[in-house]
């Protein structure tokens, strides 16, 4: 048995695995990161269009901060987020990003004077003051009051990923490429590590450690059309699930982005509406003013899918060999916006669909694209119900984003959630909590039943394949468990994946090949893409309200009287077929911000029972603190800076700001 001892294990190495390595190394541990591929080629580099902070330097971002991102990010979530969570998120934010600066970003910079902007398809001069010249800008993003989203034209997440492989490297972090878990080492509701296989050559090892941190991403990859990489298969959060201990948390939460292309999926940035694209319908019509006609093209990613889709069903689709889209019209940005601040869309565009979007309308429609569920921590970022086990990321549910994210607010948690839950798991590691008390005998039953499980696949002649049995879960997913839901739709959903689960405990493989094997890996990874996506139809069956990207069309309202709590997901047992449900609830009374209208469409919501009182003890407290600066009335409403760890609990400085301000 090949055994590796280290203090920190990071299985992912992505943004948000590579800035949590960063993070532990820098306090002293060792720590080794595992990546499915080259880390630099992680989902990302996809990252185009920004990274939220409140940096308020540009002229429409002046006056922004901690307080206005918060806001925007609570009413984003459709009041799911943990708001606490929110609030260390935006707090340390602007730190972040001013680190990678650092580090080498080359972040787009304010330059001083007029320059031309489209906003609501109209030209404007805005004018930036001399004092911001050379700071670093923002564009605008859908669901933000000010322009916060930093970016580096459209290759912001390659950027970040190239700098933070870069400091990788620096802090001598080995990044093992190659390399995938196949199942969390545990006892005792203790995680210890994990069975880990080389996908070159197909040797099982065994990485014992004190801390194991899941940092692999979304799940996308269980919908037929989605703008993930082809490795997010949803993987890695089945490893917590299958420990029967670690729950995953509001699986239901999948987000839609209302612009990738038809027919790849590949997406185009936010930044293209952000920067003043609009979209249109079959016969040229801007159509998004008629749905919202505040935000229009601007309005949160799932308002905006559903408002496309609508208008799709009402016949006002182009229609195409490969189903009805719409027009994404980044013309009216001028080529030489186009050319410079969104190369990487020009590029998608000439290489995949042989157009010029300087002249030619883009054709998208909603496409699955990320997930707001995962496995479900605290706000260290360890499991609840899995000592040991931490998550950050896409991977993770926080929870900062509840039932729906912003855009720039997912590229920026992978790096604000690294460098806060890094600081956690140092001082995890330096407590007697992170005692290693396992025999080498547990860790050789966990590697020799996992080695069981790949000779079963090889010897096993099977009646099953894992083309046809995966092609038809994406295409459930993608049909049943899309954008609007309904319960007979969902209920079918169910049934027919839970069915597929069976079949996948049948499968044979052709190849006998015991290294580099495709069908192999497809093979052992299908049955926990199964299990992931019941997780998700399960959750989205039994949640009968429309919140954020859930959106039944049976239960079209927001239930906060029902539902104002998070799904938890666990697998019971290895036989089982179905996830078990439980519920965590929201604590209306903790709230800085209690429930409210969102501010899209009709108000269309049922209150909680305890939303009128804590109304007005929030509109109490603002009145005796009516005099205070809002920092100080911030910690009346709702205290969070103690959760923080201590290097992080500074105020931040912006441009208007003669002193540092919280």
């Amino acid at each position: 048995m090949k055994l590796v001892y280290t203090d920190v294990l990071v299985i992912g190495g992505g943004l948000a695995g590579m800035r949590t390595a960063i993070g532990v190394k820098q306090r002293g541990n060792d720590v080794i990161v595992l990546s499915l591929v080259p880390a630099k080629r992680s989902h990302s580099a996809a990252a185009q269009g920004g990274m939220q902070a409140s940096l308020g330097s540009n002229a429409m971002g002046r006056g922004d901060n901690e307080d206005v991102h918060f806001g925007d990010t609570v009413r984003g979530s459709d009041w799911g987020a943990d708001q606490r969570v929110v609030r260390m998120f935006t707090h340390v934010a602007p730190k972040a990003i001013r680190e990678l600066a650092a580090w080498g970003v080359p972040w787009n910079r304010v330059q001083k004077g007029d320059r031309e902007s489209v906003i609501n398809a109209e030209r404007v001069v805005i004018t930036e003051s001399e004092a911001a010249h050379g700071l670093i800008t923002a564009r605008d993003f859908g669901g933000t009051k000010k322009w916060r989203t930093c970016y580096t034209s459209d290759g912001t997440g390659h950027a970040m990923l190239f700098t933070l492989g870069d400091q990788t490297i620096a802090n001598g972090i080995p990044v093992m490429e190659r390399m995938e878990a196949l199942a969390l080492i545990h006892d005792a509701g203790r995680c210890y590590g994990a069975i880990v296989r080389d996908l070159v050559t197909g040797q099982l090892t065994a990485f014992v450690s004190r801390a194991t941190v899941i940092a692999t991403g979304g799940y996308g990859r269980i919908y037929k059309v989605s703008t993930n990489g082809i490795i997010c298969e949803g993987t890695g959060v089945a490893l917590a699930l299958e420990t029967g201990r670690a729950a995953l948390g509001n699986m239901e939460a999948v987000q839609f982005h209302p612009t990738a292309i038809v027919p790849a999926g590949i997406l185009t940035t936010e930044g293209c509406r952000g920067d003043g694209g609009i979209l249109r319908d079959v016969d040229g019509y801007r159509f998004m003013p008629d749905y919202e006609p505040e935000k229009k093209e601007l309005a949160s990613r799932d308002v905006v899918s559903r408002r496309m889709t609508e208008h799709i069903r009402k016949g006002k689709g182009v229609t195409s060999p490969y189903g009805d889209h719409l027009w994404l019209d980044i013309t009216v940005l001028g080529r030489a916006h186009v050319e410079k601040n969104l190369r990487e869309v020009t590029d998608i565009c000439r290489y995949f669909l042989g157009i010029d979007p300087a002249v030619d309308w883009i054709p998208v429609r909603p496409t699955q694209h990320y997930s707001m569920g995962g496995i479900r921590t605290d706000h260290t970022g360890e499991s609840q119900t899995l000592r040991g086990l931490f998550a950050c990321g896409e991977a993770a549910c926080w929870d900062m984003h509840g039932f729906n994210r912003l855009g720039g607010n997912s590229v920026a948690e992978t790096v604000v959630a690294g460098m806060i839950v890094s600081e956690y798991i140092a001082d995890f590691c330096a407590s007697g909590a992170s005692d290693i008390d396992i025999s080498t005998g547990l860790v050789r039953d966990f590697l020799g039943r996992e080695q069981g499980k790949l000779d079963d696949l090889m010897k096993t002649p099977g009646t099953e394949r894992v083309v046809a049995i995966r092609k038809r879960m994406e295409e459930i997913m993608i049909d049943k468990v899309g954008i609007f839901r309904t319960g007979d739709e969902l209920a079918e959903a169910v049934d027919e994946l839970e069915q597929l689960l069976e079949k996948s405990r049948h499968i044979g493989v052709a190849s006998r090949a015991l290294g580099a094997n495709p069908e192999l890996v497809a093979a052992y990874r299908l049955p926990k893409m199964l299990k992931v996506a019941l997780c998700v139809a399960l959750g989205a069956r039994e949640r009968t309200e429309s919140r954020g990207a859930h959106f039944r069309e049976d239960y079209p309202q927001r239930n906060d009287h029902d539902w104002l709590k998070r799904t938890l997901a666990t697998w019971p047992d290895e036989a089982a077929s179905l996830p078990h449900l439980d519920y965590e609830a929201i604590d209306v009374m903790g709230m800085e911000m209690p429930p409210g209208f969102r501010g899209y469409g009709v108000r269309n919501h049922i209150d909680h029972s305890d939303t009128p009182e804590r109304l007005a003890e929030v509109e109490r407290v603002q009145a005796e603190h009516a005099d205070a600066d809002r920092a100080d009335l911030q910690r009346a409403l709702m205290s969070f800076e103690e959760l923080l760890p201590p290097r992080y609990r500074g105020p931040n400085q912006r441009l208007e700001d003669d002193t540092h301000e919280h």
